[in-house]
């Protein structure tokens, strides 16, 4: 078990950043680049400006085993992050998974930025998939580079490989105490054929040096000195700004547009009509009139100028609060079945006690520090394109765009800063394409800038849901039989106009669900989507770990037993959960084989022990407050919560503590784990208490934080404690399995409190939080 609630912590190691553009690695690399013109990005503060094309010498000489490691003469180790940082640490802990296969002193590390291209694999940041998709490709990567030095040393000393060892950027032969520098060998190891990745020796647990420890967050001095880049820091030679005025309801069109006014505000240059996108919607720009400028204070009163009249087209009935009404309709008769064991009806019906129950929650915005931004610079002939974009997913924004500008995508380079914030909301890549199509009308570099006001209307939402519960319990006061309902719109909606849920969707809480009643049913109602839905940090295990986990707590009440005894119960024995058990015929299990990575009701218990344990869950009635517990599995991660609340003297309610426990199996980074869990706590709270998104004729009713709230500091939780269980299993997700199990904690707690039981989010709703 790994404390890391102990005041005395190692001390961080730390290393490097510099942003690269991919073509001046590939020049090392040796591999041609023909057609790409990239930027440079520079740390320091003082030359800001990206100067295109620019690009730094790079040893044409060296080791690059891999599009991941360059090793150059002098010994100088450039390792690439291929995905996108926007708080999370990959930048911090991807390198630090090459440096620990290739024996690299982390301390001395450079780490390159890569750029979109298939050359990287999987870019997109998203699914808290870093990782765990890319925990042993990224070793063997290493690996890789490691036998390859070791290989020369070895041959010059006359030795098996087997005896020599590389670490701290020196492969070293401990019998005979000799050693060589990195640089030393980098020249002949690069003649060398490239051994299989998949055959080369990696390290065993215990040779660890890097891995499972407290690392720096690379980019953390840069982010507090200011010197970091972001976005909207991205500046070039005569650079324009615009902003969109898109309409209110999605799939809207331009009924009736008078520019006159904006065209006169000093400093506009152009007035460019972006076409409205028809259904589906996938990532296309929403359409709109842009306002392109000199900066963005021109841009903005341009757009303010602007008199539009539009039309809201078919979505423009859409209201959140009817819908619900008509999503609880749903749930309330049979829907379409899609996951069964025994015989839920027959059990339900001869139960002498039954606790049914609806659950609602609202649309969720992502609300990101950093709105959307991009900026692009087409060239004047129109043949290629550049661009810098705080984007999750490079390769599509790059793919998008191209097809926006009827370009190859080879002509198009995207290159990534750091996002600040993501939460899912930047792996579409809408804004890249709008900032590409301006430039383009424009004939010159444009930034395209969102504000928070567009950020909040024209977000890709989580989708709002109804969920049935019902429960039998049998004269013995056990649980036998289970039914949830569960309707929303579904995300697939976005690109087939799909009206029910995937099983991408419903695997997480409804279909992977660990369950010890004999009787079990799942069902799913169909729901049309009237906005764009997308995913958010966690996804639908939001509204699924709520409802679920709400209502276990519900019935540890009708029962008569301890929330958390209750909570086991249902889980039921330490095992390993069958599909036969979980009556499914297949799991998508966030892409990774039930085989490594089984539905574990040995872990989910464990976890919820221990965070009952750690937070003294038996004296929980003392001192005035009272706790609320919830457990939850996601992207192949548990995760338990426990939420203390009290009530203030002027009678409004309070978190005093939380506590996290996850098992996330192999953890990289322990710093940056515990970050994610804490930061889950404070956006789980935030999405509980404030977080709804409403609508009313097809459009957004809130525009920023004054009707948005965030969760502030005096109603965050006095004290979060994080505990990540130590162990060597196979890495699995940590961006998202922390949220789930945050809002029905709280609710437990509440409840607890006060005897009044919130089902719907947000609990300001019911409760003066």
């Amino acid at each position: 078990m790994v404390d890391l609630n102990a005041t005395e912590r190692p001390a961080p190691v730390l290393f490097e950043v510099k942003n690269l553009s991919r073509r001046s690695l590939l020049r090392g690399f040796g591999i041609a680049a023909a057609g790409l013109s990239l930027g440079v990005f520079s740390r320091s503060a003082e030359a800001r400006t990206v100067k295109s094309p620019a690009i730094p010498p790079v040893a044409q000489t060296g080791l690059h085993p891999n599009v991941f490691i360059q090793i150059a003469p002098s010994g100088a180790v450039t390792l690439v992050c291929h995905r996108s940082e926007m708080g999370q640490g990959v930048r911090s802990s991807l390198p630090a998974l090459l440096a620990e296969e290739l024996g690299a002193d982390l301390a001395a590390v450079k780490v390159a930025q890569g750029d979109g291209d298939k050359v990287y694999g999987d870019q997109n940041t998203d699914g808290s998939s870093s990782v765990r998709n890319r925990y042993q490709e990224l070793r063997q990567a290493g690996a890789t580079g490691r036998a390859m030095l070791i290989s020369v040393a070895a041959k010059r000393w006359g030795v098996a490989d087997s005896a020599c060892d590389a670490r701290n950027s020196l492969v070293t032969h401990a019998a005979s105490s000799r050693s060589f520098k990195f640089g030393e060998l980098v020249e002949e190891a690069a003649r060398l054929p490239l051994p299989d990745p998949k055959k080369v020796t990696l390290r065993s647990d215990d040779q660890f040096q890097y891995i499972g420890k407290q690392l720096a967050l690379l980019d953390g001095p840069d982010i507090v000195t200011g010197r970091a880049l972001f976005g909207a820091d991205i500046k070039l030679p005569g650079l324009l700004f615009a902003v969109i005025a898109r309409p209110p309801v999605v799939g809207g069109t331009i009924a009736r547009l008078d520019d006159t006014k904006a065209k006169a505000i000093p400093g506009v240059r152009q007035i460019v009509q972006l076409k409205s996108p028809s259904r589906p919607y996938g990532f296309k720009p929403l359409g709109g009139v842009a306002v392109i400028a000199d900066n963005t204070w021109a841009a903005m009163r341009g757009r303010a100028a602007l008199q539009v009249i539009w039309d809201g087209g078919e979505n423009g009935v859409y209201d959140s609060t009817q819908f619900r009404e008509e999503l609880t309709k749903t749930v309330s008769q049979p829907c379409k079945q899609v996951r069964n064991v025994g015989d839920f009806d027959t059990a339900f019906a001869a139960a002498p006690k039954r606790v049914e129950a609806i659950y609602a929650t609202p649309h969720f915005a992502h609300a990101t520090m950093e709105p959307p931004c991009a900026t692009a610079s087409v060239a004047k002939d129109g043949k290629s394109a550049e661009i810098w974009a705080a984007t999750q997913n490079p390769q599509a924004a790059r793919n998008d765009a191209a097809k926006a500008l009827d370009l190859d995508e080879k002509d198009v380079t995207v290159h990534v800063t750091l996002l600040g914030g993501g939460f899912g909301r930047k792996s579409k890549t809408d804004f890249v394409t709008e900032a590409a199509l301006l430039s383009k009308a424009a004939g010159a570099p444009v930034r395209l800038q969102w504000t928070r006001e567009d950020d909040l209307r024209h977000d890709y939402f989580l989708s709002t849901s109804v969920q049935s519960l019902a429960a039998g319990i049998d004269a013995n006061n056990k649980v036998v039989a289970w039914r949830h309902r569960t309707a929303f719109p579904p995300i697939p909606s976005l690109f087939t106009n799909a009206t029910f849920s995937d099983q991408g969707e419903l695997q997480q809480g409804v279909l992977d669900l660990a369950l010890d009643i004999p009787n079990v049913r799942a069902e799913n109602g169909e729901a049309k989507a009237y906005t764009r839905i997308g995913w958010l940090r966690s996804v639908a295990n939001i509204y699924h770990a709520f409802a679920a986990q709400t209502f276990i707590d519900e019935l540890s009440y009708a029962r008569g037993v301890d929330p958390r005894d209750n909570l086991l119960e249902v889980i039921g024995p330490p095992r390993l959960v069958s599909l036969n058990e979980l009556g499914v015929d297949k799991l998508p299990n966030y892409g990774a084989s039930l085989d490594q990575h089984p539905v574990d009701a040995g872990r989910l218990r464990h976890v919820l022990e221990r965070v009952t344990e750690i937070s003294g869950w038996k004296d929980r009635k003392q001192n005035g407050r009272v706790m609320g517990l919830a457990a939850h599995r996601s992207f192949l991660t548990y995760v338990a919560v426990v939420v203390s609340a009290v009530k203030s003297p002027d009678g409004k309610l309070r978190v005093d503590e939380a506590w996290s426990v996850a098992d996330a199996g192999q953890v990289i980074n322990l710093e940056r784990v515990r970050s994610q869990l804490e930061g889950a706590v404070i956006f789980g709270m935030s999405l509980a208490n404030y977080g709804a998104i409403t609508m009313k004729a097809g459009a957004v009713e809130q525009s920023n934080f004054h009707d948005h709230r965030l969760l502030r500091i005096a109603e965050a939780p006095r004290k979060i404690h994080v505990e990540i269980i130590e162990s060597h299993l196979a890495p699995c997700g940590v961006g998202e399995p922390g949220v789930p199990p945050v809002a029905p904690a709280l609710g437990n707690a509440l409840f607890a409190l006060t005897g009044k039981r919130a089902r719907e989010l947000p609990f300001v709703r019911m409760y003066p939080v």
